[in-house]
């Protein structure tokens, strides 16, 4: 089934305690797509780049199944570019520089051969971006927004109406308590749900991620890694796994999305293995099944 992705392709720059990556590939579309790529070939794509952004990038997005045609480069402009610095614990980092460069003027409109997409991932955008993008769809499936603290901060109100147009939302501990008002999660999902989504995806970095339904709540842990050498990217591999096992399953009842977090949870596993993409560009359907056996042994207990 269909999968429409829609956020940022970029440049990063990276420093972990394990080295620095200069000016390679990342963005929420390219990780969600690369990510997602395991386990559809029908993705479509819908960002903006410059003529700096490689050609051969494009070509191997393409040779996984993922429809380019949404993707607009703009001739004489630069690609978005991130640069950022991890500390020693890998969970905080500094942004040391952000160039908006062709992004500040994204305003996408889908191709007409986009806009019966099933599935929809909006990934982390201006609010009225992801509006926009809904207002263009004719008869989706499941719509999954991500967002964060910044948009809360600045277009709360906008934010407000993204949500309560989507199925699921999702965010970290943190942001799900600054939107709800609420420390406890139990009871910010309780206020999330009052706004429309009808599941919430809390993700928690190293201590893994919660599936929650007005009713229901499932947990799974991240697996325990000898090495993280980049975190960039997990977000968003997180997403591209869970919404590419949903579009291959066609599954969107509580289990079925609970199986969809732990491959989400699985390939979030591998990219920050390597910088970049060095890691998901280089998995096998062996890998995965391993990755994801071992989330389930991990879990698994008899009474």
């Amino acid at each position: 089934m269909s999968l429409l992705t829609v956020g940022t392709v970029a440049f990063d720059d990276i420093q972990t305690p394990y080295g620095h990556a200069e000016k390679v590939i990342g963005g929420a579309c390219t990780y969600i797509s690369w990510a997602a790529s395991y386990f559809t070939k029908d993705i479509r794509l819908t960002s903006i780049v410059g003529a700096d952004f490689p050609q051969d990038e494009i070509k191997e997005l393409e040779g996984r199944g993922v429809s380019m045609e949404g993707l607009k480069i703009v001739q004489d402009g630069k690609t978005f570019f991130w640069a950022g610095k991890y500390h020693e614990n890998m969970n905080q980092r500094d942004t040391l520089q952000t160039d908006l460069n062709v992004l500040d003027d994204f305003d996408p409109e889908l191709p007409e051969s986009y806009t019966d997409s099933q599935y929809i991932m909006l990934g982390n955008l201006t609010p009225d971006i992801q509006i926009r993008v809904m207002e263009q769809l004719k008869n989706p499936k499941l719509i999954v927004l991500d967002t964060m603290n910044f948009w809360m901060d600045i277009a709360m109100d906008r934010l407000k109406v993204a949500i309560s147009k989507v199925d699921v939302l999702t965010i970290n501990d943190e942001e799900a308590r600054q939107l709800s008002g609420e420390y406890s999660l139990v009871k910010a999902a309780e206020k999330i749900f009052t706004m429309g989504p009808k599941y919430l995806i809390i993700k928690k970095g190293e201590h893994g991620a919660m599936l929650m339904s007005k009713d229901k709540t499932f947990y799974c842990p991240a697996l325990p890694l000898a090495e993280v050498k980049d975190p960039t990217g997990a977000g968003d591999t997180f997403a591209g796994g869970f919404m590419g096992a949903i579009a291959k399953s066609g599954d969107t009842s509580f289990e079925g999305m609970k199986k969809a977090v732990v491959y989400g949870s699985a390939m979030a596993s591998f990219c920050v293995e390597e910088f970049s993409l060095g890691k998901m560009k280089t998995l096998t359907e062996q890998d995965i099944n391993a990755r994801v056996q071992k989330f389930v042994d991990l879990t698994s207990f008899s009474l």
